[in-house]
């Protein structure tokens, strides 16, 4: 089995400063809403797995929670202890979550679950450490169609190396029914599904290059085609949103999932 911090560490870990100064905040809105959507507040035992730099827990600290937050990359774990010093924050794989059973009310996983090496083993570790009753999120990208965002996704595929026939792209889980189907395969019991739409926003070009340079894709992108073929990509498909002062502004829409741990 491929395990999750084997296969993306060091490809999220390169840019992590970039991550969490430009990109991550691209996803505040989703965090806000499934934060508000959970209830998180005091007494609230919350892990988010692939936590990144720990924005999203950050929020949740802000709100009352006791946060915990679980990642591959070292670098992005660093920034995470910086923000929230009373958090616990450890680098391992989402397929063997190192904490106890029943160990958190809410388990939060904003698109981590699906580059987990073995996805289903990820999802059930959760199920594991979710209290009975609690409530576990993923989060991934929402319907593709009409959505401004996927362009600057769709400039990434002829940049990377040919994916083995039949490996799911990025866009695999907007299908609702797919999402769905992606829980119940981890042994959850899937739930309400609400969308969360918002906007990149990026005040220059060079921004907005560093931004989406930052996230671990990107990053086996540039180290496959070169970084000359990264910037004239982006830059041709950052170009349709730019504002009359020059920043840019791109509609984006994340899909989240609640289930619940099974009986």
């Amino acid at each position: 089995m491929t395990r999750t911090s084997e296969a993306n560490g060091r490809l999220w870990g390169a840019r992590a400063r970039d991550w969490a100064e430009v990109q991550e905040g691209q996803c505040a809105a989703a965090y806000h809403a499934v934060l508000a959507h959970a209830e998180a507040g005091p007494g609230t035992r919350h892990l988010d797995v692939g936590c990144g730099a720990g924005m999203a827990a950050a929020l949740s600290a802000a709100r009352g929670a006791t946060v915990s937050g679980i990642d591959a990359a070292e670098a992005l774990l660093d920034i995470a202890r910086e923000r929230t010093q009373a958090g616990d924050f450890r680098q391992g794989d989402l397929e063997a979550l190192p904490f106890a059973d029943n160990s958190f009310d809410l388990v939060t996983g904003f698109n981590a679950f699906q580059f987990a090496g073995d996805p289903a083993q990820a999802l059930r570790e959760a199920g594991r450490v979710t209290r009975p009753g609690g409530m576990i999120i993923v989060m991934t990208w929402g319907d593709p169609a009409g959505m401004q965002a996927a362009s600057l996704v769709g400039a990434m595929k002829p940049l990377l190396p040919a994916p083995p026939p039949g490996a799911p792209g990025p866009f695999a889980l907007s299908d609702e029914t797919a999402l769905r189907a992606f829980a119940a395969a981890g042994g959850l019991m899937p739930g309400a599904v609400f969308d969360v739409d918002t906007h990149w926003s990026y005040p220059d070009e060079a921004t907005g290059l560093r931004g989406l340079g930052s996230a671990g894709v990107a990053v086996r992108a540039i180290e496959h085609s070169g970084a000359d073929a990264f910037i004239a990509a982006h830059r041709a498909a950052l170009a349709p949103f730019r504002q009359a002062d020059g920043s840019f502004r791109i509609a984006a829409r994340f899909r989240c999932l609640v289930a619940t741990p099974a009986a």
